[in-house]
């Protein structure tokens, strides 16, 4: 018979082992790296390194909010976008034709009515407290927010356009780009909390539909405010943190700037790494396998499942604004749901949700395949082509790049499909280890 004293042997922790499968699968896409290397040259090879490690960030940002709380966020391009944002607009030199009018004086005065109107449909919201019934408050505040509304929009709607016209748009500060980046990430960090305040108490599936929607409504707000960010005509080129390709060479500016991403990346790893296996980081796990025990433990659930998500949503600001820098452009029409949504989350399954390691690995594996599978379609397409002209005499198809293109959906959709069905819980699987 066991005594108090003797060890749980299910308890014990497991010896260190070599990571093999860790080794095995880096090692591996260490090969495919060099290979394309080879294939398509070095200047090629590191422009997609450098965005496969921006979008590293990104989904190191969804892994945190799916992978340790299980929260789906369908809207990780509206933060990315506000990342580009911030970065365009604080980098871009500043537009002196717009300071020199009047038109900053009435576009500041417009923003304060703004701000004064938001205070007073705030505090019409708080009626009841001087004791009017809460149908009479809803009512007044409504009604109250309407008209605000009308009166705001028509003043700043005509200082715009006013701007629109005469000056083209706002322009920049003219500061370094990196400062766009922080400013992105407490940007996509602020926008992080508004909608988690009002969407966190939705069901997962609930929860992905708001933030879909609210990331379209960023998207139409950047493409429509031509005034702020020139819309359709798009902002170009913006500056770089790092001597750029006129100094160094297409392939010596990409390594220096793929050097910094790489550096961040450490640095959010790091952190994440510590925050995961701090007592935050089991509180949190705690809560997204068991809430109900959580809550009766007394965990705030609710403050908890706010904090990750605006971490995310900062990660996600960090990263849009890196690889808006990087792009050197900023178009609002360019952040699309395909590319910075749904790629962003295959690269997570792929990876594994939880595990940072993993997450890193399957940004990285999925970017590759994304970008590759074009030029590898194409080829593939002309071979063929060229057999059935020779052989059979066929005629060649005229559109072979259009279709290699969409052979890019092709080929993440059986991805994700072929994950799903021999490794759900992705190449790496998050490690919970217990304690006793």
């Amino acid at each position: 018979m066991s005594t108090q004293n003797e060890p749980r042997s299910d308890l014990v922790a497991a010896p260190s082992r070599l990571p093999k499968r860790e080794l095995a699968l880096f090692a591996a896409l260490l090969v495919v790296v060099l290979g394309v290397y080879a294939v398509m040259g070095g200047a090629y090879s590191t422009r997609m390194l450098v965005e496969a490690a921006c979008y590293a960030i990104l989904a190191l940002g969804l892994t945190i909010q799916w992978g340790y709380a299980g929260q789906f966020n369908a809207g990780v391009m509206g933060f990315v976008a506000l990342g580009g944002f911030s970065a365009m607009l604080f980098s871009v030199p500043v537009n002196e034709a717009f300071w020199a009018s009047e038109l900053p004086g009435e576009l500041g005065l417009a923003l304060l009515y703004l701000v004064a109107a938001v205070l007073v449909v705030v505090g019409a919201t708080r009626l009841d407290r001087l004791g009017l019934p809460k149908r009479w408050r809803t009512l007044i505040a409504v009604v109250v927010a309407v008209l605000l509304y009308l009166v705001v929009m028509s003043e700043l709607r005509s200082v715009t356009e006013e701007i629109h016209s005469r000056v083209d748009f706002v322009g920049g500060l003219g500061l370094p780009a990196w400062t766009g980046w922080i400013v992105g990430g407490a940007l996509a960090g602020g926008m992080g909390y508004f909608i988690g305040k009002i969407c966190l108490g939705l069901r997962s599936d609930y929860l992905a539909i708001a933030t879909l929607g609210i990331a379209e409504i960023i998207k139409a707000f950047l493409k429509n405010s031509e005034w702020l960010t020139r819309g359709t005509a798009t902002v170009s080129p913006l500056p770089w943190p790092t001597p750029g390709p006129a100094e160094l060479g297409f392939t010596l500016a990409r390594a220096l700037y793929l050097s910094l991403t790489a550096v961040i990346i450490a640095a959010i790893f790091f952190l994440l790494h510590r925050a995961y296996h701090a007592p935050w980081g089991r509180m949190i796990r705690a809560i997204r396998d068991n809430e109900i025990s959580s809550a009766a433990m007394g965990k705030d659930i609710n403050r908890r499942r706010l904090e990750i998500f605006v971490l995310g949503c900062i990660l996600m600001g960090i990263g849009g604004g890196v690889l808006g820098s990087f792009n050197s452009l900023f178009d609002p029409q360019g952040y699309l749901p395909l590319n910075h949504t749904f790629l962003v989350l295959v690269m997570v399954i792929l990876g594994g949700p939880g595990n940072n390691l993993g997450t890193i690995f399957g940004a990285v594996a999925v970017y590759i395949i994304w970008i590759m599978s074009e030029p590898l379609a194409l080829f593939l397409m002309h071979f063929a082509a060229d057999i059935g002209q020779a052989w059979f005499g066929w005629d060649s198809p005229g559109n072979l790049d259009s279709r290699a293109l969409q052979a890019r959906v092709f080929v993440i959709g059986l991805l994700i499909t072929l994950v799903l069905r021999f490794a759900p819980k992705g190449l790496l699987p998050e490690k919970v280890k217990y304690h006793d």
